[in-house]
């Protein structure tokens, strides 16, 4: 069958735009599809472009094992509209970072993951049989994968890759049997098709980077720790200069390794500065009490480029053709939001200058206000809080309703949602509980459950498990310091797991709306988009940003009242965003437990 004839066979067959048709694909091999009652396998130079043509002529929701194959298809200049990614759709289900062929499958067809088969060199107790079945076939007689194919076996020939399209198909079936048989969450499988588009968009990403000036980098760089060195010895001569401007305080002939917090803490004892630790920002607190504390800040920030954010680091991840490259996920594995390797998500802000769009374009950089309160008043249906969210300022008419300042309002509210009852804005919490009963029940029920050890499900159907806590040795019962960061977490968790569920639902209705113009997202950064767009479509890229906000939400959670928002700007650099350098609107106390 020759690549125009894959199209013609799929059209033959009925598939319709959106039907469900599994890929698996190697470049060196080949192609291989399956519908629900058809499979094809082709030997192709250009499998890549076979999957181009079947996209153009029908759009079917493509069926992968994981991004992977998306990532495939990216770097070969290829993008599909839809998906339903298996890995995607396990972790939702189960709860789990591990997503591999043999876990996916495991767990589809009903089988104890503590029984997956492992690849092992055959030994003297071993005989013929002992794996239960013929090497050729990808499904033991057990039900498990055979460990060689789920490593990649089935990329040996087109009828592997045939075989390996109909389990995919097969896999997906159960996968969407599962989602909709979740009690209380009908949005399962519409959040499963979502996030499988946050996948592609996660290849794309991957592949594509973020346009950044390397000179400009470079120079951010030698701000804090000097020059590129020419070799070793000039990096310790540098590290040894760095370290003197802050040992030049301690006390004589007391030698202090400014890398160990003990020893840092007993340097600053010696100077008259108790510290119970030597965090940042406990020493920010004390800046104006004795010039060490400026000289060992301003050294930690040195210190985290040159071991972290430096020369090398630029070295790896930034390419020739000045895009910064990481590997990105659409999951964290834990409440769902997104994540990128090579520092992308944790990237200090004072590299935000060097983050620039490439000449003839600009970036529209859009930030969700306020988003977590706002998601409580829709997952919970509370009607008062939602009638806050008319707001702009949300925050603003809480404290009119609970008769307090701005300040004291917001207190309550991220108190609210993470667990802080004490302290400043306790009262005004008490006051939220009369205003807002409905929203205060939703976060207790899901504090008490993970308190108990019972597992949670987002409002989009994403498993967040807890589960209880193994038993003590000593038989005495858990200590009520890990019950209560366990309920913290659960009261979080199913506020920031719903939250990055509607980012993600915006993130990828820009990616399908936004593709005619040019608009190339570039980076997401917990609630903030970054996209990268010609500059004669910049008006309309931003007002698109609004729009597929409002279009998002109201798929994500039809029939809503509440009102989202989002700060958007046209900046040629990063840091030109007014905000940019701000901390997200998130109390810090937002960590597991």
């Amino acid at each position: 069958m020759s690549d125009t004839g894959v199209l013609d066979a799929l059209l033959e067959s009925g598939v319709a735009r959106g039907e469900l048709v599994a890929l698996a694909l190697d470049p060196g091999v080949g192609l291989a599809l399956a519908t629900a009652t058809r499979s094809w396998a082709v030997a192709s130079a250009d499998p890549c472009g076979a999957v181009a043509l079947v996209e153009r002529g029908i759009g079917p929701r493509w069926v992968l094992w994981s991004n992977d194959t998306a990532e495939t298809l990216a770097r070969a200049g290829v993008r599909v509209a839809r998906a339903f990614d298996l890995a995607c759709a396990h972790r939702i289900l189960e709860g789990t970072w591990a997503a591999d062929p043999a876990r996916v499958w495991a767990a589809a067809n009903g089988l104890d993951a503590g029984t997956l088969p492992s690849v092992a060199p055959p030994d003297l107790f071993s005989s013929v049989g002992d794996d239960d079945g013929d090497g050729d076939e990808p499904v033991r007689r057990d039900g498990h994968l055979r460990p060689e194919w789920a490593a990649g076996a089935w990329r040996a020939s087109p009828e592997r890759l045939r075989r390996w399209s109909v389990l995919a198909q097969h896999a997906a079936a159960e996968q969407i049997a599962a989602l909709g048989a979740i009690s209380g969450r009908p949005a399962a499988l519409a959040t499963a098709r979502a996030e499988s588009a946050v996948e592609l968009l996660c290849a794309e990403m991957t592949v594509d980077g973020l346009p950044m000036d390397r000179v400009v980098a470079e120079g951010i760089v030698a701000g804090f720790v000097g020059p590129r060195p020419r070799d070793e010895a000039a990096a310790a001569e540098e590290r040894a200069r760095r370290d003197a401007a802050v040992l030049r305080h301690a006390t004589p002939g007391f030698d202090v390794d400014l890398r160990s917090s003990t020893q840092v803490r007993a340097m600053l004892r010696r100077l008259g500065i108790d510290v119970v630790d030597t965090r940042a920002a406990r020493l920010r607190e004390l800046e104006d009490t004795h010039p060490v504390v400026r000289e060992l800040l301003a050294w930690r920030r040195a210190e985290r480029v040159a071991t972290t954010y430096g020369y090398a680091w630029l070295d790896e991840h930034l390419g020739a053709d000045e895009r910064f490259r990481g590997s990105w996920s659409g999951s964290d594995g834990a409440a769902g939001r997104m994540t990128a390797s090579g520092g992308l998500h944790n990237m200090p802000a004072e590299f935000r200058p060097a983050v620039v769009a490439e000449p003839g374009h600009v970036f529209v950089r859009a930030d969700l206000g306020q988003v977590e309160p706002r998601v409580l008043a829709a997952v919970s249906h509370d009607a008062a809080l939602a009638r806050a969210t008319l707001q702009g300022d949300l925050y603003a008419a809480v404290a009119s309703e609970l008769g307090v300042d701005r300040a004291t309002a917001k207190v309550a509210v991220l108190g609210a949602m993470y667990g802080q009852t004490t302290g400043h804005g306790a009262d005004a919490l008490r006051r939220m509980r009369r205003a807002y009963p409905v929203a205060m029940d939703y976060l207790d029920r899901a504090e008490h459950a993970a308190a108990a050890g019972r597992d949670l499900r987002t409002y989009g159907g994403r498993l967040v498990r807890f589960g209880p806590p193994p038993p003590r040795d000593d038989g005495t019962p858990e200590p009520r310091a890990s019950v209560a960061a366990r309920g913290r977490y659960g009261r979080n968790a199913v506020v920031q797991g719903a939250a990055a569920e509607l980012f993600k639902r915006w993130a990828v209705t820009l990616r399908a709306r936004g593709a005619d113009l040019g608009a190339q997202i570039v980076l997401c950064l917990h609630d903030e988009l970054l996209v990268h767009t010609p500059l004669e479509q910049a008006a309309p890229v931003a007002s698109l940003l609004d729009s597929c906000l409002q279009d998002a939400a109201e798929r994500w959670a039809p029939g809503t009242p509440t009102r989202f928002v989002a700060d958007v700007s046209v900046v040629a650099r990063w840091s030109d965003a007014k905000d940019a350098s701000a901390p997200p609107d998130r109390s810090p106390a937002s960590g597991a437990p």
